[in-house]
């Protein structure tokens, strides 16, 4: 959190810049709100400061109804702590939705009171409170922006009973789910849509962009300005849609006729793919110190980290790009999903296909899609180490854990692991020190490469955020070589 002079110099100046790193509790009215929030600015006497949302309830504050805390983005500078990351990345995969808090104790191989003093210390809050604020704010949000049910919003919340839900929220908001409603007014008809802000600046038609080079025909739709895609829910199939807000820093979700349940899930998601809870400043100031970085953070200062949706899906679309450009490889993955993925009934032509499952590809004849003998093999191991948990694309794992995993199958190397750790782990400091792009764009303009373990010393610098690296040297590259048709070229190790 920053220090309590630049919390009282944001909060006058309400600068956007800290929406997200701390948060204003006023002790006259009880209530919390970003550094942003548009209501009088309340005395300095009266004012508290706390890391997180999660700390300003568990002192007894409410969350403002002006600015809405469940607008805010994350601080993406926890990143930098390798245990506290794993430990919120395996709260974001709901680890504590069905179980206590001695269970993501056990997950980190820390006992409970070390995982205590570390969340109360760096965050202000213990995991169960951190876990129980997360859920009471989606849940106001759900009640906000759409029309939901009560009931659906308490299950997309994670409460199972509607009972205990009232009384969370009333406790937790100082007002009951209706009042709330109410006290809003009408939303508009139709599916629900979701606001999801972002941290600025964010390149948007630059992440759509690169998306739509690496699209999988018939369960992603990507357009000029918009991100379509099929996502299924135990067998029930449903479309998203995510398009950017002209006049605020946000994403606006629209969810379809999507389960509540899965609502949680799909945010994650959406905010992983376009690295929404990313803090931009802090990426850069690692990176301007290297001139070639700092003219195209210059040229693109909102350029980020593009995500996937799935990990299997990742590493698979990785794998038929071995050795092939992006283009071949859309195609191989085109057919892939034709011949063996699941036919959706019902879903619009373009959108009606779901991605194979592991176990669908383990012993599948690759070979009939136009793989190469060796790739298909490696693709196949890939989905058995998959489907039998041997890889896993949990983001609670550091980087190392990853890469040693993917490398200890047949044709997976260093660059497809760290593409695959970029992509599908939104993991920071991920480099493919062995991409032929990187090693030319480091080695200057005359035509010579750079060592891959040259290429990794350069890179040492700019860590823990060298994927940011990555995306603007591939996205320099290519502006500046006419010949090169994508920002991301084909892995160049041995399959």
């Amino acid at each position: 959190m920053p220090s309590h002079d630049h919390c009282e110099q944001a909060r006058l100046a309400r600068d956007a810049r800290f929406d997200g790193l701390f948060f204003t509790a006023v002790r006259s009215t009880g209530i919390y709100c970003r550094p942003v929030c548009p209501a009088p600015v309340p005395r300095r006497d009266n004012v508290r400061y706390y890391p997180t949302a999660a700390a300003a309830a568990a002192a007894g504050y409410r969350p403002c109804l002006r600015c809405r805390p469940e607008l805010s983005p994350d601080d993406a500078n926890l990143l930098q702590d390798q245990t506290l990351h794993r430990a919120l990345a395996l709260l974001d995969e709901g680890i504590l939705q069905e179980r206590p808090a001695s269970a993501l104790a056990e997950a980190m191989g820390l006992s409970a009171r070390q995982l205590q003093r570390l969340f109360v210390a760096r965050l202000g809050a213990t995991p169960a409170q951190l876990h129980a604020t997360r859920r009471l704010l989606l849940a106001k949000q759900l009640l906000t922006e759409t029309r939901l049910p009560v009931t659906e919003v308490a299950l997309a919340a994670g409460f199972n009973s509607l009972r205990r839900f009232n009384a969370a929220f009333l406790a937790g908001c100082g007002m009951p789910p209706s009042a709330l409603r109410r006290r809003h007014g009408a939303v508009a008809g139709g599916e629900p849509v979701l606001r999801l802000a972002y941290r600025p600046p964010l390149d948007f038609p630059a992440m759509l962009g690169f998306l739509r080079k690496r699209m999988i025909p018939g369960i992603e739709h990507i357009d000029a300005d918009s991100y379509q895609r099929v996502t299924v829910a135990d067998g029930r199939a449903s479309l998203i849609r995510v398009t950017a807000d002209p006049k605020r820093p946000e994403l606006r979700l629209q969810l379809g006729t999507t389960d509540a349940c899965t609502i949680p899930a799909i945010v994650a998601k959406v905010r992983r793919v376009f690295d929404l809870d990313a803090d931009l400043a802090a990426v850069h100031a690692s990176l301007v110190h290297e001139p070639l970085l700092a003219r195209s953070i210059a040229q693109r200062p909102g350029l980020r980290v593009p995500g996937g949706w799935d990990g299997f899906e990742v590493a698979a679309r990785a794998v038929l790009g071995q050795q092939v450009s992006v283009a071949a490889a859309t195609t191989l993955a085109r057919r892939l999903v034709e011949r063996f993925g699941t036919v959706l009934p019902g879903m619009p032509e373009g959108l009606d296909r779901q991605f194979p499952a592991p176990a669908a590809l383990a012993d599948a004849p690759l070979e009939q899609i136009g793989l190469p003998r060796t790739r298909a093999a490696t693709l196949r191991a890939v989905a058995r180490a998959c489907a039998e948990g041997r890889l896993q694309f949990s983001r609670a794992q550091t980087l190392a854990q990853f890469v040693a995993q993917a490398t200890a199958l047949p044709g997976i190397g260093p660059w497809t692991a760290h593409y695959m750790a970029l992509r599908a782990l939104g993991q920071p400091d991920a480099f493919p020190a062995g991409d032929l792009i990187l090693q030319q764009a480091l080695a200057g303009a005359d035509g010579r490469r750079l060592s891959e373990r040259a290429t990794e010393t350069r890179s040492q610098p700019w860590r823990p955020w060298r994927a940011y690296a990555v995306l603007h040297l591939w996205h320099s590259s290519a502006a500046l070589a006419a010949s090169r048709t994508a920002a991301c070229p084909p892995p160049t190790e041995s399959t």
